[in-house]
């Protein structure tokens, strides 16, 4: 193995195949609302340095995941578990001094992961929960249990059907009930 190849597999990283590199990405991001502005990036670090997720991340950093599609890197940065951290607070946008929408691209990329299915499972087990019960998650058996025991009143039922409804050709719910229906 060479030096390069042993410190990548160190820190968990694959090498850059040349096979990788899709340099029409970074246009073709330029043509979605939200990235019209990812190749004013100059990786100056400031979203990263002022990110309030990044402080407590090892692993997420905008500025990486800007850079890898500015670079062509379409796989690595859609199949990316850390794309999907981002609070959405937008302090990298505010802090930006190339007015580049750091967390607009972040959402872009999102939500071109979640058409190609690159979806951490939590969030498609959400997404279920929200469309067969209307809540977010499960509400388990014992709390339900513990509420009656403490006199408290009942939840309110959950309403999928109105959820449903309104969610009714959004891609990434749409598909997550295509994969309910396939259970």
């Amino acid at each position: 193995m060479t030096e390069v190849t042993t410190k990548s597999a160190q820190q968990g990283k694959e090498p850059i195949r040349a096979s990788e590199f899709d340099p029409k990405f970074k246009y073709e991001l330029q043509k979605i609302h939200g990235a019209e502005n990812i190749l004013r990036c100059f990786q100056c670090g400031t979203c990263t340095s002022d990110c309030p997720i990044a402080r407590f991340s090892d692993t997420y950093r905008p500025r990486t995941l800007i850079h890898m599609a500015q670079l062509g890197l379409k796989d690595r940065v859609l199949n990316s578990d850390t794309l999907w951290l981002c609070a959405a607070c937008f302090t990298c946008t505010d802090r930006c001094p190339q007015d580049v929408e750091v967390a607009a691209v972040i959402r872009v990329f999102r939500n071109l992961a979640a058409e190609k299915g690159c979806i951490p499972q939590v969030f498609k087990d959400q997404a279920q929960s929200l469309i067969e019960t209307g809540y977010a998650y499960m509400i388990p058996e014992l709390r339900i249990k513990k509420r009656v025991s403490q006199g408290l009143p009942p939840l309110p039922k959950g309403n999928p059907e109105t959820i449903r409804k309104v969610l009714r050709g959004v891609k990434f719910f749409d598909r997550i009930q295509q994969w309910g229906d396939q259970k």
